[in-house]
Parts: structure tokens; C-alpha cells; sequence
């Protein structure tokens, strides 16, 4: 089974473009291959409306240049946004599944309290319309504005802090709202140190993803 990642920050950088895919690979091993692509233009993401709209578009149009070069089972948007997620499907005929909204459902299945992990102030609404009023609480860590600003220690103990927060605040589960929570591993980092289920975006859009093209 081959997944196509779309990452929406443009980066030259191999390593950050493809850590996505190497997160799906290790978590499925040798029976999942990955293929990451990134947009154009956006090297600081989507994180307000306006680079939404512009991403939007340039999903859509990666989405067919990868079903049509890349060989792929399935297409995953890696950006808990979903931009462009309904354009895509229309353009291709492999399953397209957005991170944001594959790991709100996978947060319902956890627990009736969840609480949202942000990048911005306002929950995406691929996220905000599938938790409903199940969304307890939702934070975002103190000094991120943008993907960008989680990189480096500093983003990564404002994350921990802020999840511990939110279940001070009654979440049961706590999601991640922004898909560069899965690139710098807060997952892992949480672990152990709140007592409740973590839904990482990435791993939960591979799950769906998977899941999709196996019917």
C-alpha cells in the first residue's frame, strides 16, 4: 500500500518534507510505502484564512499530479486544516482523506471530552465541526503562531504545558489540531506524563487513509 502525504509548508529541506512519511512507515512498517510532496509558496504553512484559500487550490492540483506520477493508494492532506480536501476528491479518483478531520473522529471514539491542541485561536472548522460540543476546551501553545514556532525545545514544552492544561480543564482526550505537533514527536512526549489518550493528527489520517483504500 503506497500513501501520498501532501504537506502544505514548502520546504527544500528532505528531511522535515518526508518526516511525516517516515512517521506513517514506522508505524506500519514494510507493508506501507510513503511518497511526500509539498505545495508552493507557503514556507510558513496555512494559519489564517487567507493562506487557506491560497493552499486550497494548490492541494488540489498536487493531489492529481500524484495520483497521476506517484502510483498511490491513497492521498493524505498532512495539515489539520484539510485545505483543499473537497476540490481533491474531485480531481482524483483515490481516497483523499484530511489529517484534522480523521483525527477529530478518532478523538470521538476516545472519550466525550476532548480537548484541542491549536496552532491559531480559532479550531480549524475541519476539526470544530466534527467534535461539536464534545470539544471542551482548546488551547494553543503559548508563543505559537505558526507551524514553524513549534520547532526547537522551547515549542515543545509549550505544548506539554498547554495539554496539561487542557486536561486540568476536563478534556478525556486530547487531539492535536496542527499536524507539526506530529513533526516535532510531542506525542511521545506527552506520554507518560498526562494520563489520558493523545490522538496525533498524522498517525490518525494514515489510519483513515489506509483504512479508505483497503475497500
Amino acid at each position: 500500500m503506497r500513501i501520498g502525504v501532501i504537506r502544505v509548508v514548502t520546504t527544500d529541506d528532505d528531511a522535515y518534507l518526508n518526516a511525516h512519511g517516515d512517521l506513517i512507515r514506522a508505524e506500519y512498517g514494510a507493508d506501507v510505502d510513503t511518497v511526500s510532496r509539498c505545495i508552493p509558496g507557503q514556507p510558513d504553512g496555512v494559519h489564517d484564512d487567507a493562506t487557506f484559500a491560497r493552499a486550497s487550490v494548490k492541494v488540489a492540483d498536487l493531489a492529481a499530479r500524484m495520483e497521476r506520477e506517484d502510483a498511490v493508494d491513497a492521498l493524505l492532506i498532512s495539515c489539520a486544516a484539510d485545505p483543499g480536501l473537497a476540490r481533491a476528491r474531485e480531481r482524483v479518483r483515490v481516497p483523499v482523506i484530511g489529517a484534522g478531520s480523521a483525527a477529530a473522529r478518532r478523538a470521538l471514539e476516545l472519550g466525550e471530552r476532548v480537548g484541542v491542541l491549536d496552532l491559531t485561536p480559532r479550531t480549524p472548522e475541519s476539526v470544530a465541526s466534527v467534535l461539536g460540543d464534545r470539544r471542551v476546551a482548546a488551547l494553543v501553545p503559548e508563543g505559537v503562531t505558526r507551524t514553524h514556532d513549534l520547532l526547537g525545545r522551547a515549542g515543545v514544552e509549550a505544548s506539554v504545558r498547554a495539554a496539561g492544561r487542557l486536561v486540568e480543564m476536563g478534556a478525556g482526550t486530547i487531539m492535536f489540531a496542527c499536524t507539526g505537533m506530529s513533526t516535532i514527536g510531542l506525542a511521545a512526549e506527552l506520554a507518560g506524563r498526562i494520563d489520558v489518550p493523545v490522538v496525533d493528527a498524522v498517525r490518525a489520517g494514515a489510519e483513515a487513509a489506509l483504512a479508505a483504500a483497503a475497500r
